[in-house]
């Protein structure tokens, strides 16, 4: 991907989410670090009547959607039993017919649904509403656990704070490792979640537990150079090994090995874009071991190699 700036549109409709338009707002902003450029729009220009007694005013209309190549459609108020407006529907079907990239937050599934742009596709939302977004587009193969779902050019979001989890993966797409993780750092967000981590899993064993896997993370990220066993990390946490396994899948979508192993990735994806280390350096750096390792990964989890990625991604 090209550093040049990247136009962003969120569209505010009637009763939209204050959280949920602000977290693409927020992370797309216009600063000298991002190669982005943001609008925010309606469906048409002047003021737009928000959720939780806020209201917008939006300078743009449908018009802003001309030149971007990703739209953000937030959550709204009532979506099971409201209509997104029919030149709003319009709008959405052209741009993606342009090639623009939609991405939904939260219940703005509802309205990228009316689009007949899912049908036949993996979707979600927030869980409170999958089940009328089923109902309401039979079509939509609707999967309400998984925080979010990329099927190309369309994407969908659980609940606002997994909107953040999107767009970081967005910003991973489009320009990397190192800027995603900038972005994280200034949200003070993680860095990562992966899309297909449970949106909201029953505890039935103290929370204060997964705190310590909390640490545990942190404390494999300081020690990826160092071998890494089940065991370890389970030694860290303080709980045998077949609980932390099987709580770790329940927190983060991934076996404890197979976090492991994409951080690992995530790490050398980080130092090719922003070293001049050799793969062969690389490799021993994030505990791969060798260079024939970790291309063997890289192919495996991103489907490119190192040095096309370098190439790509390089500042």
């Amino acid at each position: 991907m090209s550093r040049k700036n990247h136009h962003v549109v969120v569209l505010v409709l009637d009763g939209a989410k204050p959280l949920d338009v602000g977290i693409p707002a927020q992370v797309f902003s216009n600063r000298p670090s991002m190669p982005y450029e943001l609008r925010v729009c309606g469906a048409a220009p002047g003021p737009v009547t928000g959720g939780e007694g806020l209201s917008y005013h939006v300078a743009d209309g449908l018009e802003a959607f001309e030149h971007a190549d990703t739209i953000f459609i937030p959550g709204y108020r009532e979506p099971a039993t409201t209509e997104p407006p029919a030149a709003v529907v319009s709008a959405l079907m052209a741009a993606h017919g342009r090639g623009t990239r939609l991405a939904a937050i939260s219940t703005g599934a509802f309205a990228l649904a009316a689009t007949g742009l899912l049908d036949g596709k993996r979707a979600t939302t927030h869980w409170h509403y999958t089940k009328a977004l089923a109902e309401r587009h039979p079509l939509v193969r609707v999967d309400e656990n998984v925080l979010f779902v990329d099927e190309g050019e369309v994407l969908t979001s659980a609940g606002a704070a997994s909107g953040i989890d999107l767009c970081l993966h967005l910003v991973r797409h489009d320009h990397g490792v190192g800027l995603s993780n900038h972005v994280a750092r200034r949200l003070v967000a993680a860095p990562y979640r992966s899309g297909g981590q449970a949106q909201y899993v029953p505890r039935s064993v103290p929370e204060p537990l997964g705190d310590l896997f909390a640490s545990t993370r942190e404390w494999a990220l300081a020690h990826l150079a160092e071998p890494l066993t089940l065991e370890a990390l389970a030694r860290n946490a303080r709980v045998s090994a077949r609980t932390f396994s099987r709580r770790f899948v329940e927190d983060t979508g991934y076996t404890p090995m197979q976090w492991v192993l994409r951080a690992r990735v995530d790490l050398a994806r980080e130092l090719l874009e922003r070293t001049d280390l050799g793969v062969e350096q690389i490799a021993d750096r994030v505990g791969l071991g060798t260079g024939a390792n970790l291309r063997l990964h890289f192919h495996r989890i991103l489907g490119t190699s190192p040095t096309e990625y370098r190439h790509t991604f390089s500042a």
